[in-house]
């Protein structure tokens, strides 16, 4: 728990940037008995991919941080679930790159989910999460024509924020009151390599 107030405090000298957000408009699936907690982000190591616009660790922080408060913070649950979420690289499509080299604007990040009621880690390693952007008529020929920097962060950000709601979601029988032995054995686990949150 101190490692999260620590982390905390630290974000609390960084200053809010007006990123937009994209609106939630699904529907909330089961998370157990969740509650959104401290929502930790934080980017000390943001690596820029080849062929990016730029973007700040400000930036990022702010936008990852309201996706997820949007999204997770829909849930009225008894059990406070802390996020820490490491944003540790990106990139932004940016034009005048031809359309067969324009790479697709992508995120990456590892997050680590935390029992309050426990005081501590749900699970021992990160979790990483990379998503994509959503592709959309726009965007098929590369965002970076038809979007500015900051609806690209939003598009990802919102992506980001599905995908861990996702995750949340297959390990929901760990957020309850009385899981069982079976049930906890099988939270927590890495089902999948890596995932995409583009939809």
């Amino acid at each position: 728990m101190l490692r999260i107030f620590a982390l905390l405090s630290t974000l609390l000298v960084v200053a809010a940037c007006a990123v937009p957000q994209k609106e939630v408009t699904e529907a909330p699936v089961d998370l157990g008995d969740f509650k959104l907690g401290h929502n930790i982000v934080v980017a000390p190591d943001l690596t820029k991919g080849p062929l990016s616009r730029e973007a700040s660790k400000e930036e990022w922080i702010a936008s990852v941080k309201g996706a997820i408060d949007a999204r997770l913070g829909r849930y009225n649950g008894t059990r406070l679930v802390h996020l820490g979420v490491n944003v540790s690289g990106y990139v932004l499509a940016q034009p005048g790159v031809p359309i067969l080299l324009a790479p697709k604007s992508a995120l990456i990040i590892t997050v680590t989910a935390w029992d309050d009621r426990a005081g501590g880690k749900f699970h021992d390693e990160p979790k990483m999460i990379t998503v994509l952007e959503t592709f959309t008529g726009a965007s098929i020929v590369g965002s970076g024509l038809t979007m500015t920097a900051e609806e690209q962060m939003a598009n990802l950000s919102h992506n980001v924020a599905k995908a861990l709601e996702d995750w949340l979601h297959e390990n929901r029988a760990c957020m309850t009151e009385s899981p069982s032995a079976e049930e906890l054995a099988a939270c927590w686990k890495d089902k999948k390599k890596e995932q995409d949150g583009s939809q």
